[in-house]
């Protein structure tokens, strides 16, 4: 090969690769859209609204968060995976998308596949609470009663396939205990309060309030630890050894994201959630900054896509449950 025409292919390779390394030296050069897959006012969306304000300080551009409800979150996940893989659309993800990888088993993406993990931002426990009419007061006292009570119990989630249905059936694999299950598409919480359904396992922002006004009765907290915000609640695997069932929240990218984009990201929202004024904003609706590398959320969601992937199995649950 000729010194002119090696040097020319240099020059070649040299410009091919320009873009990209100029996209994330000059990232973000617009704003940047979160998109979440549930309705305004979920923890999903408090949560990104909460990191969007100061993240956009520190990248200089706006952050949007943008509301895709939908198909258990579905329609924003594919909507991300089919973007642009620059940095400017990205996937406010959840336990729900781990759980949709098998419940969903004809999706037309594969989240572990198809979507760059950014970081972890966010997990709160949710709360095993019970309508003060069960006469049980302790998890032990519960699951005596109901396996003395088999079907009489009715337990309430935000639909099939839902973090709470799942907390439930997780629960109900691991101590034979039968229960109902009651899917609601609007509001469980007017029937819960009163009495229509006994019990939830839900995101702990829903029940704390109630709890603390006596009108709901917690029995445990379902996250590893014992939660400061319900102090005095033990966790449910005091009881249940080994059970865990904690709603967490990230941040993934389209595949394809520029490594440089993705390490930004995760270094700049890193800062936004050591910060204890942002920590405690997280506290006040029951849960904690979490924060991490890339490589760590991506263990993660493996990690839970495995464990949510065989209660789907073992429970025989579908997204549309025969009658």
């Amino acid at each position: 090969m000729s010194n002119n025409r090696r040097h020319f292919l240099q020059l070649l390779g040299g410009a091919a690769l320009a873009p990209t390394m100029a996209s994330a030296e000059t990232y973000p050069s617009r704003p940047v859209r979160i998109i979440a897959g549930f309705a305004p006012g979920t923890a999903t969306d408090i949560a990104m609204r909460l990191i969007a304000q100061p993240l956009g300080a520190r990248l200089g551009q706006e952050i949007v968060v943008e509301n895709k409800p939908g198909a258990a979150s579905n329609i924003a996940a594919e909507f991300v995976v089919r973007s642009p893989p620059d940095g400017t659309t990205l996937l406010a993800m959840t336990v729900t998308n781990a759980i949709n990888a098998t419940f969903y088993p004809h999706l037309n993406f594969d989240i572990a596949r198809d979507i760059v993990p950014v970081i972890a931002t966010f997990q709160s426990p949710e709360t095993f609470v019970v309508h003060p009419s069960v006469p049980a007061k302790t998890i032990p006292e519960f699951i005596a009663y109901a396996k003395a009570n088999p079907g009489k119990l009715n337990y309430a989630s935000s639909g099939y396939g839902s973090a709470p249905n799942m907390a439930a059936e997780l629960f109900k694999l691991m101590t034979g205990v039968n229960m109902l299950h009651v899917p609601y598409r609007s509001s469980l919480v007017p029937d819960l309060l009163a009495g229509q359904v006994q019990v939830f396992i839900g995101p702990m922002p829903v029940t704390i309030a109630y709890v603390r006004a006596g009108k709901l009765r917690a029995l445990g907290v379902t996250s590893a630890k014992p939660s400061s915000a319900l102090p005095g609640v033990p966790t449910v695997a005091e009881f249940v050894p080994g059970y865990e069932a904690s709603i967490w929240h990230g941040i993934g990218a389209p595949k394809g994201t520029p490594q440089p984009v993705v390490d930004r990201l995760n270094e700049d929202i890193n800062a936004v959630l050591a910060a204890p004024d942002f920590k405690a904003k997280f506290a006040r609706i029951g849960g904690v900054a979490l924060g991490g590398t890339p490589a760590e959320y991506g263990t993660l969601i493996k990690d839970e896509i495995a464990k949510w992937g065989k209660v789907v199995r073992e429970a025989k649950l579908a997204p549309h449950p025969a009658k």
